[in-house]
């Protein structure tokens, strides 16, 4: 898996990019099929594809975030917001004194909450700083694919996430998917009482759906979404 950028000082002189991308995952448990990893490799396979069809800049990602509501399985492990906030907001400083102006934050855990609060802030004297992708674009990339499930049933290791990993490394995707669907449409104190209040498996969704086709048209989707956001930063340079 390609999935850490190897260009050089030189290429990034050549390439002279406006833009850096900063995938951040997580690594927490993701069933009993998936591995910890999951978000991170979603993250960065969304980046690398991203960075292939537009002129930007590609970090290596973060890779251990906020998932404090999976702290019910094994593995799992977490930073605070606070830190998560300290490392992005540094990452845009640093880019900034080496002339990078623009960060897109490609998110693949949506525990992270705090990712868009540093995105407004950066972005109060104009569009410095974006989180990608946005429940539109996830929505989009659901109806291409022909996925059968929506984001909030389908929340976590289910049709999504399979369907990516099934796509871009399949090697990592163990057996058990194809009974692991688990229901859970009403998780109303899910930050309070976590994950474990609502699923015995860490699943929720029909990971039994996934399939290789649609990851791949998914993540196509995806990269086409991205275009109206570097339209967006040329159009305020």
């Amino acid at each position: 898996m390609d999935l850490i950028t190897t260009a050089t000082s030189k290429d990034e002189s050549e390439r002279q990019a406006a833009v850096a991308l900063l995938p951040v995952g997580s690594f927490e448990q993701h069933g009993d099929y998936l591995p910890l990893a999951t978000d991170t490799i979603v993250a960065s396979v969304i980046a690398r594809e991203i960075a292939r069809a537009y002129p930007v800049m590609l970090l290596p990602p973060i890779t251990i975030s906020c998932s404090h509501e999976h702290a019910g399985w094994r593995g799992t492990v977490s930073i605070s917001a606070r830190t998560l906030y300290q490392v992005v907001t540094d990452i845009a400083a640093s880019l900034a004194e080496a002339g990078v102006h623009r960060l897109v934050v490609v998110n693949g855990h949506g525990g992270n909450y705090v990712l868009a609060n540093i995105v407004q802030e950066a972005s109060v004297r104009g569009p410095a700083m974006a989180l990608f992708p946005q429940s539109s674009d996830w929505n989009r990339a659901r109806a291409d694919a022909g996925m059968e499930t929506n984001a909030h049933e389908d929340m976590h290791a289910g049709e999504m996430e399979t369907s990516l990993l099934l796509a871009t490394c399949p090697d990592v995707v163990r057996s058990g998917n194809e009974t692991a669907d688990w229901s859970a449409d009403d998780r109303p104190h899910l930050l309070t009482l976590g994950m474990a209040a609502y699923t015995k498996s860490g699943v929720i969704g029909r990971p039994s759906l996934g399939t290789k086709a649609k990851g791949h048209t998914a993540l196509e989707s995806l990269v086409r979404s991205f275009g109206a956001l570097i339209a967006l930063f040329d159009e305020e340079r």
